[in-house]
């Protein structure tokens, strides 16, 4: 029978991704609207963004935090056009962006001692093949695919090449390894369900010391420039941005940040979508029609869940359609390149009672499409 309790919130999403519980736009503190971004009053908005990210974080000394443009793509191409090419470099792919990441690196920049390492959506590369004495491009989390790497043990402590990771859908819901990571880069959009079009770039002393000692050979557009004069521009880690931010996107990130800290911090945010995350799995134990894309349950993400189901293509746009007709899911077919089938976001910002709510509508779905 068709179930009757839906979920409050139908908004699963991977991106951009649900508001935190209890949202209310004008909540937030909006003083800076009509203000410059250099004005004293924004240049510490912006400060208060990067300074409070490496508080709640818990970064390490000397890592640095800054706000960057072109959302999450933006903050992985201006690391890679500003620091690579001074040694040879290992890209790891498992989902779309990851390929992505790869194009950039052997098409765009033309690296010749560049090396992809590949596996199909639901696998994950052999990590112990990773060459560390190269520069190393991974996501944390395929997005896509929903594969994560099951931990950092995989990173040596002692290495030669710089780690850049894409972690967009990982940062504030997984246990990120700081001091194993060189580059980190996340958007705002993804696990605090911020606003999107703005980077976060996370870089540590290693990255650092790159920057400051190598120059690429090809020329760089003004949006990726991390130095001046040979040195780290560290204003941008400081809140004096490349280009000209949206302020209402930085309020709105800032009360984000201020969530994660009222609901018990980074901790809590992933015991959150962990426990989102056992929803679905407990779900998909019960039903043989119904599988994780991910084939290892270590390499599970418990952000963007992606599942395949027992229909064909058009079989699960139908089931797709229909429980978004019904206001129980919107947006939850898979990405575009991906395997057919459904991609729930589980993050912190998504209740677990409405995961509850939504698996019989799911269960309900599948049946009136396969009938």
């Amino acid at each position: 029978m068709q179930p009757t309790a839906k979920p409050k919130n139908p908004n699963f999403s991977s991106g951009p991704c649900s508001k935190r519980p209890g949202y209310d736009v004008s909540a937030l503190s909006l003083n800076t609207l009509g203000r410059s971004h250099r004005s004293a009053l924004g240049k510490k908005a912006l400060a208060l963004a990067c300074s409070e990210t490496a508080r709640i974080l818990g970064l390490p000394e000397g890592y640095r935090v800054g706000v960057v443009p072109g959302s999450d793509t933006g903050a992985v191409e201006m690391a890679m056009w500003s620091l690579l090419g001074q040694r040879g470099v290992d890209v790891l792919v498992w989902e779309s962006f990851g390929a992505g990441w790869a194009t950039d690196v052997v098409k765009q920049l033309k690296l010749s001692d560049a090396r992809v390492l590949k596996a199909d959506y639901g696998d994950i590369v052999d990590l112990a093949q990773v060459n560390f004495d190269n520069d190393v491009v991974f996501t944390w989390n395929g997005t896509t695919s929903g594969v994560k790497v099951p931990n950092g043990d995989w990173i040596p402590n002692e290495r030669t090449g710089l780690t850049i990771c894409d972690a967009t859908s990982a940062v504030f819901a997984m246990d990120l390894p700081w001091d194993k990571l060189d580059v980190v880069t996340f958007s705002w959009q993804k696990v605090l369900g911020g606003e999107g079009a703005h980077g976060m770039l996370i870089l540590g002393p290693r990255a650092v010391a790159r920057l400051e000692s190598y120059s690429p050979p090809w020329p760089l557009p003004k949006v990726f420039r991390l130095t001046s004069g040979g040195k780290l521009s560290e204003g941008i880690f400081r809140g004096e941005t490349i280009n000209t931010p949206s302020m209402l996107c930085v309020a709105d990130y800032l009360d984000a940040l201020q969530w994660i800290e009222a609901i018990g911090g980074v901790p809590a945010a992933i015991a959150r979508s962990q426990a989102n995350l056992a929803v679905i799995a407990e779900f998909v134990a019960a039903n043989d029609w119904i599988t994780f894309l991910a084939k290892d349950p270590a390499t599970r993400s418990n952000t963007s869940v992606c599942l395949s189901v027992q229909l064909d293509a058009e079989q699960v746009k139908k089931l797709v359609k229909l429980l978004d007709s019904e206001g129980v899911a919107f947006d939850i077919g898979s990405y575009k390149d991906a395997p057919a089938g459904i991609r729930i976001w589980c993050g912190s910002t998504v209740e677990t009672s409405d995961l509850q709510a939504l698996m019989p509508w799911l269960a309900w779905a599948y049946q009136q499409v396969a009938a």
